[in-house]
Formats: structure tokens, sequence, C-alpha cells
């Protein structure tokens, strides 16, 4: 596959505004997309779809500029589309066709000789892992099964970068850890730079470098995912076998300030002159066996919610 490294952002858009029925799904809009994995957060509404249509060219933007993938946008966008591979939401087949009739047909659509292109379709099915069921028409595919089929229709033709609107909505558990297992594969071993927009935090923390969130068409957040997580004051996450809200309260006695998440699960805050090695001791006196410590970072479940409700209460 075609390897993207290099040092420069693949998206620099400024000032991009759409509206629909004299409503912003996108307010002056600024986004920076750095090379490598990029979540792209936002609660349903919040102009993550309109952004990706915008940028391929498939909506008409009121106003904005910029460039993708180092050329201008949007006046280069018919051009851009083929350096990018393209996941939607919504399902995109053609009834009557093969699987693998379906990604060949992309790849003739993005220029390959029929040869070429149907190399190419059972090479990127076989990364995606369908098996014989390439040979079935598309009609009868699962929702997964389907997933599978737009996830190897958006690299046939071998983009530059890959953008992948909610790929795992519908999959289950055991499909999802796949899914994200082979974006995570594209990244590290292929090189390549990924926007992944989606609602599924578990989803961003998986795979992704840096983190964008969208609320009411507006930029709340852009940072990176390591910066995201580290903790705001010094602390600890442990997980004990058992009594762990007995643990909880004798820790409390000692000054220390408890959080339970459960009866297994506590978030110490370490102050001052208190250490580790007096929870450890404290542990050893109560008799209850700390099975993991950690140090405590911020969830970006927390820091989602908390810049969603800003934004609410902004609009109240």
């Amino acid at each position: 596959m075609y390897s993207n490294k290099n040092t420069d952002n693949i998206i620099e858009i400024q000032g991009l505004s759409k509206r629909y029925r004299g409503q912003f799904a996108l307010n002056n809009v600024d986004i920076t997309v750095p090379v490598g994995v990029t979540g792209l957060l936002g609660p349903n509404g919040s102009g993550k779809s309109t952004f990706i249509k915008t940028i391929l060219g498939l909506v008409r933007a009121e106003k904005g500029h910029g460039t993708v993938l180092g050329m201008a946008w949007p006046r280069l966008v018919k051009k851009l589309r083929d350096k990018i591979g393209y996941l939607p939401e919504d399902d995109c087949y053609i009834l009557g066709l093969q699987g693998v009739e379906c990604v060949q047909m992309m790849a003739r659509l993005s220029g390959l000789p029929t040869t070429e292109a149907l190399r190419r379709a059972h090479e990127v099915l076989d990364f995606c892992d369908v098996g014989q069921e390439r040979y079935r028409n598309v009609e009868t595919y699962s929702t997964g099964m389907r997933q599978k089929l737009k996830f190897a229709q958006a690299l046939v033709h071998d983009p530059q970068m890959i953008i992948l609107d909610e790929p795992t909505t519908g999959l289950d558990p055991t499909q999802r850890e796949e899914f994200l297992d082979r974006i995570h594969d594209l990244a590290h071993r292929f090189e390549k730079s990924i926007l992944l927009s989606t609602h599924i935090l578990h989803d961003v923390q998986h795979v992704c470098d840096q983190v964008i969130i969208l609320v009411r068409g507006e930029v709340r957040l852009c940072d990176t995912l390591e910066n995201l997580q580290r903790p705001t004051q010094s602390g600890v996450r442990i997980s004990v076998i058992h009594d762990g809200l007995r643990f909880a309260e004798s820790l409390r006695r000692d000054g220390y300030d408890v959080q339970c998440d459960s009866d297994q699960e506590l978030r110490i805050n370490v102050k001052g002159s208190q250490s580790l090695q007096s929870i450890w001791a404290a542990s050893k006196r109560e008799s209850v066996l700390i099975q993991r410590m950690d140090e405590a970072r911020n969830s970006l479940e927390a820091s989602f919610i908390e810049i969603v409700s800003e934004k609410k209460h902004a609009h109240t």
C-alpha cells in the first residue's frame, strides 16, 4: 500500500460555514488535522458528517478555504477525491452484484484497468477478512459484512487519506475490536492518515492520536489524546479483589480523598506528604489485596461530557 508518512497536516481549513434551512451545521469552523489517526467526536447533529461531506465536495460550503493533502480546497476538490478513501455512514451498494464485483467496480471508477482492479479487490477483501462471502450478492450481507465491504471499497484505490464515518455502528463487540485493529494496522503498518468520525468514545481511545470535538457546528476542543488523559491532580486508580468500600473508609480515616467507582475500583487523590507506600501499608493492615495500581487519568468521557454540557448551558 501507498505510504503517507510526512510532517504536514493533512487538513487545514479556515472559516468553514454551512447552513441548512437557516440553521448552522458548521459555523465559521477552523480545523487542522495532523498526520496520524484523528478522532472527530461529537453528539448527533454536531456537524461531523457535514464537515466530511464538504471536505469531499459532496456538499457545497457557503464559505471557507484551506488545503487538504497539500492541495487547494475547495478549488481542487474533484482531484482530491482520487486521493481519499471514504467509508460513508449509509450503505452504498448495487443490488445483484457480488461483493468482489462491488469492490472491483470502485477500483475501475478510480482508474485502474480491469485485471488490476480485480487483483486489488481480492487483496483488500483479504485484508478486511472477507472470505468466500465475497462471491455472494451484497443484498444478502449482514450489517458487519456490509461494513467490511464499505471498508474494502474505501481502500481499493490505495488512498493517501482515509475518512471513516461511524464505521463500527451496528457491529457486535468482537467485530468492533477486529475493525479497530485493522484501522490501527493501516495507521502503523502502512502509515496511513485517518479521520475517524464517531460518537463512540471507546473507538477513539483505542486507535486515535488526536481528538477534535464538534458541538453544534463549532470546534470545542482540538488536542492530543495523551494530553486529554493527563491527570489534573496527583492520584492513583486501584483495583482490589474484595472489600473496596471498607478499604476506602480506612483510607479516608488516614486523611485520603477517595472516590469509589465500585466495590473493587477506587480513585485516590494523593496530596502533600501522602505516599503510595502508605496506601500499600494500609492494604496490608486491612488485609485487602490490591490487584492493580495505575496513575489516575482524566477520562475522555469526562472531558467530552463537560464540553457538551458547557455548550448546552450556553444555549439555554
